[in-house]
């Protein structure tokens, strides 16, 4: 039981790291097995591929994620889940991986393999405030009246509030509302282009096409990822036609509207438009002690109503960050008896916020230039073009808000400017966020960049 805590605690903090697909596809299934002398912690995963995946390019993060939780921790062994039993005794049954996985799953992760959704989303557990309540009222509508009412219904957000958990909601709300007479299939977009690429490669196109068109309800997260990937975007573009033509319910999430994704052909973003757009966007104070006090019945524990005021005045960008704090604090409490307070909370807020020091200029550049689809050059250098103006300003202000840089530095960081320009674009942008939702949203969607590893 204190394995299982030890790791829940780490994967809700790599969630947070990684991007949704790859936490899904490569840690998800991931499981601690045991701690053995010299701080060598044992984790298992389904497949040989998985785990040369994953110690290739996630090694490194793990650990440090392992260490905030275990201060023990010196080296992690991953192993293929039917290894662990070398010390086998006479006349034991040696189970492959696929039995002890089955048998032994975590409660939270039982996938249904036929929708692909994960139970533990519902409409039920779902907080609703004036951040969301416009989606979540376009989501309630789409389960009453699916096909007609709201096709598309496209929602947007940033990382980390909520879009996965209210479009598997509505998934699993039509499940129970028409007692599984209607077909739904939830999908990753990179699950998606897998699949296409999979099928282009084998000549096995008619499996797709049967895949994802022979359902009633079709829910991609992320679409953001399909753009640019030409073969991917025709097929999801015949799907699409396909699905609405019947009058099947398709859903969408994004991380950001439909006009903000250039990658996207025309003839797509269209069809998204047509239907209902709702966003999804940083909950306010009132919301976040709601969403702590849901997850802490949800776990059955209590904090102090000081502690609880703390975290939500400090956690403001992302529900998962605020889920990964309350599982460190809970498995502090449990583990090693320590009373949370107000100073115990701060020092794992401290430590879970010290990838933050690690934020470069260049790493805001990289971040602004990737958003817009802009080259670093033109984006910091003497470049006029129209479509840098907007881009340069937000630059701009965000190596001032978010590095408290000096004027003239930034001046000169962008294209040796007068530092009067820095502090024209800082201002400027300071006044119009205030009243720009969309300027606010890019803005936001940026700050999930580069705050993500």
């Amino acid at each position: 039981m204190e394995f299982e805590k030890i790791w829940n605690s780490v994967l809700s903090e790599m969630e947070i790291q990684v991007s949704h697909a790859n936490f899904y596809t490569w840690l998800k299934s991931s499981k601690l097995l045991d701690k053995q002398e010299g701080g060598v912690f044992v984790v298992a995963l389904p497949n040989n591929f998985s785990k040369e995946w994953v110690e290739n390019k996630y090694y490194k993060n793990i650990l440090a994620v392992l260490r905030n939780v275990d201060d023990s921790a010196r080296k992690i062994e991953f192993v293929v889940q039917g290894n662990i039993f070398k010390g086998t005794t006479a006349g034991e049954k040696i189970k492959s991986p696929l039995e002890t996985f089955s048998q032994t799953p975590f409660p939270e992760f039982k996938i249904d393999p036929v929708t692909n959704l994960n139970p533990k989303y519902t409409f039920k557990n779902f907080i609703v405030g004036s951040s969301n309540e416009l989606a979540y009222a376009a989501a309630q509508a789409v389960v009453k009246d699916i096909g007609s009412k709201y096709n598309p219904l496209f929602i947007y957000g940033g990382v980390g509030l909520g879009k996965t958990h209210l479009i598997q909601g509505i998934g699993n709300e039509i499940n129970t509302f028409y007692k599984g007479k209607v077909r739904v299939k939830y999908v990753f977009s990179e699950k998606f282009i897998n699949d296409v690429v999979w099928a282009i490669k084998n000549r096995r196109m008619d499996d797709i096409k049967k895949k994802y068109r022979d359902i009633d309800v079709l829910i991609v997260d992320d679409i953001q990822f399909i753009g640019g990937k030409e073969k991917t975007e025709e097929e999801f573009f015949h799907t699409f036609n396909t699905l609405y033509g019947e009058n099947k319910q398709i859903i969408i999430s994004s991380d950001r509207p439909p006009q903000a994704l250039p990658t996207l052909h025309e003839r797509l973003r269209s069809r998204f438009e047509g239907g209902m757009i709702a966003d999804v966007v940083y909950p306010d104070y009132e919301m976040r002690v709601a969403i702590i006090k849901t997850k802490l019945s949800e776990m059955g524990q209590t904090i102090p109503n000081t502690v609880i005021d703390i975290i939500a005045q400090k956690l403001t960008k992302n529900i998962r960050e605020i889920e990964g704090i309350l599982n460190k604090l809970i498995f502090i409490k449990e583990k090693k008896g320590i009373e949370i307070t107000d100073s115990v909370l701060d020092e794992i807020i401290s430590k879970n916020s010290q990838a933050n020091k690690n934020i470069s200029p260049n790493k805001i550049v990289k971040a602004v230039a990737d958003f817009f689809e802009v080259s670093v050059i033109d984006l910091v250098g003497k470049s006029r073009k129209k479509e840098i103006v907007e881009p340069r300003q937000i630059l701009m202000y965000l190596l001032r808000e978010v590095l408290k840089m000096s004027y003239p530095f930034i001046g000169n960081k962008v294209g040796k400017r007068d530092h009067t320009t820095a502090i024209y674009s800082c201002e400027k942008i300071n006044k119009e966020i205030i009243k720009n939702i969309t300027l606010n949203q890019k803005i936001n969607l940026i700050k999930d960049i580069i705050y993500k590893d």
